[in-house]
């Protein structure tokens, strides 16, 4: 494992190294409440693959994004706002928000959200 997986928060939490309890998890992805949640339904959908960000996605490992957003629609289901209606979000890079470098999407919902977001 390299230095930069060795020291990632969501790989301990992939690698049960560091605890959380998953709403949702298959082979590909594990999806946990945030531990700092911006809505009442604050989700964050995790692929147990290390990847940095969106931005560091590749031909190799793009279907990820088409797994995440199938997950993200089961935790909707699961959390009941499927139907109220619910916000993906992905942070690529520091300026955007984004605080651990693996690859996540946030799924908000439970209230009505403002717009624009930040």
């Amino acid at each position: 494992m390299n230095n930069t997986v060795s020291n990632c928060i969501f790989c301990k939490i992939v690698s049960g190294e560091m605890p959380a309890t998953p709403i949702y998890e298959d082979a590909q992805v594990i999806a946990f409440r945030d531990i700092n949640p911006a809505a009442p339904v604050h989700v964050l959908i995790v692929p147990r693959q290390h990847v940095d960000s969106a931005h560091a996605l590749d031909a190799e490992n793009v279907s990820l994004m088409t797994h995440i957003i199938l997950a993200a629609q089961k935790v909707a289901i699961d959390e009941k706002v499927e139907a109220s209606g619910y916000r993906l979000v992905m942070n690529n890079g520091a300026d955007a928000g984004q605080s651990v470098n693996h690859l996540h999407m946030h799924l908000l919902g439970g209230r009505k959200l403002s717009w624009p977001p930040g």
